[in-house]
């Protein structure tokens, strides 16, 4: 190798120290440089503003070079071989980078640390992916084949070829860098003042994640982001300020006398693909549900992370007061959390959840326990289950729901998630498309609509199947359905000029959000038929509807998320959205502007997640009970 050769070969002494070690940090440095910008290439998906991010006098850039040199310096000497760190660092930043790029082409957000969680996910997912894309997942495959044996030959060559270094350099290399690397560490926590952060003019963009990967490049965005496993207290939460939020006037327990059964439905990946205007379809594929339709559920996501919208739907709590990217079933839930299952329980209900797959899946086993449910049905636990292409239907869930709610007496409360409607949506999956479509569509398009409209048509007629059951049932018989989030449907969505990109946006006008994030809500019962007018809200919000429409008064449920929902029927990161649209944008960023009813809302989160839950007995009553019992 060349760089071996300034070295005259193995153990070579011919120059004198200082120049090598000059040479060696100089090349160093031009590979650290040559590595950020294929990072920043492969995470943006192209050239266009990396040499600006490179050479921007705020010096983010430059600071991640520097950084790389000197990571790459001390490996080299706890290696003993110059440059061989290359080939230990390289993979560590490109990967997570192509990564990251794939990422966003399906989902709205970059590579976060969290995501490092649901690896098992992924690779439970990747049979359907490679069935949608067979051709792909061959060259992926591949390619991982040979840059593995690449990288195994690259380093035996480089072990027996690269020049030693003499132990007196090393030692005075990590004399040298160990220092540094641990300065650089205060990087990491961008809730704490950095000297050396504020010098340098890097400047975490936490509240604009994208923002802050395209400003701070892929490798410091990605540092910044690791200290979301530790969630901080906001700030003035203490005993005072949680006793100083109001109870009075939000509803003492009181309830229907006859308790209503309540079935909450989410369901995977259902929007109304109508909404695409530049096309035309032979039939409405949603009749039913259109028909029930109360509003919309404003989804925080877009494309995937189910459990963070049931997250919300479960507890009334929100998402937009935790770290972006962050995944609460993953990461946050460790103890008992009140939920509406256990507020159920509490009024002698039956609390079951079932879903037609693993339960491993999104850590549901162990969440689903921590809320409170009495049992969760499972593909393992399910009779075998029909199946739509490779996922089980939603006729059969339902057909199970009704079987299971016929088997008992007492009142229940069941929380489901469907499967049928889960990307990718291969072309054939269905033996017959019974919706024609008609527009300016490529054919990889349409049949990507074609397959994705036959199952919103098969999820409106297995609601009508369990609307029809519950109309025929002697007890009141309440059901929620909704989307948790608008399908990942490609560039369908930007060749029909729905929207710029193949992925919904972060932050933009209220109405371009509300395209982008909405899908629809259905609260009805077979006695009071439709809740009306219910409009668009946030999943955190579904708690004080339900209750409602079911007669409960609770002094969370409906008393403090009723004042929350008067006010702020949308409460997300980016944005505060009140009744009349009006939006507050970026109101997390400045603590003193707060809506003092926000604040309390986060206050009260915050206390019951990761604080010592001294609000839990004024606010969720149902739940210090169960706790009291030990159940």
């Amino acid at each position: 190798m060349r760089e071996a050769a300034l070295y005259g070969g193995v153990g070579a002494d011919t120059r004198p120290s200082i120049l090598r070690g000059v040479i060696a940090v100089a090349l160093t440095a031009v590979m650290a440089l040559l590595a950020t910008f294929s990072v920043e290439v492969i995470a943006r998906g192209g050239a266009t503003d990396v040499g600006a991010f490179l050479s921007s006098t705020a010096r983010p850039g430059m600071t991640t070079v520097v950084m790389l040199t000197i990571v790459m310096l001390c490996v080299d000497a706890v290696l003993g071989r110059r440059f061989l760190s290359a080939l230990v660092v390289l993979p560590l930043v490109l990967v997570p980078a192509l990564v990251s790029n794939q990422k966003q082409h399906y989902l709205s957000d970059p590579l976060y640390p969290s995501d490092m969680l649901f690896g098992r996910q992924i690779l439970e997912l990747l049979p359907v992916m490679v069935r949608d894309r067979p051709m792909t997942a061959i060259a992926v495959a591949v390619g991982i084949l040979l840059s593995v044996t690449g990288l195994v030959l690259a380093w035996r060559y480089a072990w027996r070829r690269l020049p030693k270094m003499a132990r007196r350099n090393r030692i005075r290399n990590l004399c040298l860098t160990v220092p540094v690397i641990a300065a650089f560490g205060s990087l990491m926590d961008y809730s704490q003042y950095s000297y050396i952060r504020d010098r340098l003019q890097v400047v975490p963009m936490m509240w604009d994640q994208k923002e802050n990967y395209r400003s701070n490049g892929f490798i410091l965005a990605f540092i910044f982001n690791i200290p979301m496993a530790d969630v901080a207290s906001p700030a003035g939460l203490n005993t005072q300020a949680l006793d100083a939020i109001p109870s009075r006037n939000y509803g003492y327990l009181s309830g229907p006398s006859d308790k209503p059964d309540v079935i909450m439905l989410m369901s995977e990946s259902f929007w109304d693909p109508t909404r695409l205007k530049t096309l035309k379809f032979s039939e409405d594929p949603m009749p039913t549900i259109r028909a029930a339709q109360s509003g919309h559920v404003f989804s925080p996501e877009f494309g995937g992370m189910t459990a963070n919208v049931e997250f919300e739907a479960l507890t009334g709590f929100s998402n937009a007061f935790l770290p972006y990217g962050s995944i609460p079933y993953q990461q946050y839930i460790r103890n008992d959390i009140p939920s509406l299952a256990t507020f159920f329980r509490g009024e002698g209900y039956a609390a079951r959840a079932l879903h037609p797959f693993s339960g491993w899946f999104w850590n549901r086993n162990e969440v689903y326990k921590d809320f409170g449910f009495e049992e969760f049905r499972t593909e393992e636990t399910m009779p075998t289950m029909e199946k739509r292409g490779i996922f089980a239907s939603d006729d059969s869930l339902m057909k199970e729901i009704m079987q299971e709610a016929d088997g008992l007496d007492r009142p229940f409360f069941f929380f489901a998630v469907t499967l049928q409607g889960h990307g990718p949506y291969e072309a054939n999956r269905y033996a017959n498309n019974t919706v024609d479509i008609t527009g300016n569509l490529t054919d990889a398009d349409r049949a990507t609509l074609a397959t994705y409209t036959q199952g919103v048509k098969e999820a409106d007629d297995s609601f009508k199947m369990l609307t029809e059951w519950a109309s025929k049932r002697d007890r009141e018989t309440i059901i929620v359905l909704w989307g948790d989030h608008l399908p990942p449907l490609g560039s369908v969505y930007t060749n029909t000029g729905y929207m710029p990109d193949q992925v919904a946006t972060r932050r933009a006008s209220v109405s371009v959000m509300k395209q982008e994030h909405e899908t629809p809500l259905v609260i009805w019962s077979n006695r009071k038929g439709v809740k009306q007018n219910v409009g668009t809200i946030s999943p955190s919000q579904l708690p004080y509807h339900v209750l409602k429409f079911a007669g409960y008064e609770h002094p969370f449920y409906t008393g403090f998320l009723g004042r929350v929902q008067k006010k702020y029927p949308i409460v997300d990161r980016y944005q505060l959205i009140t009744r009349d649209n009006t939006a507050s944008p970026d109101w997390v960023r400045d603590a003193k502007t707060i809506d003092p009813l926000v604040r309390d809302y986060r206050y009260l989160q915050h206390d019951v997640m990761f604080g010592k839950a001294q609000t839990v007995e004024r606010f969720f009553p149902q739940h210090s009970w169960l706790r009291a019992e030990g159940s």
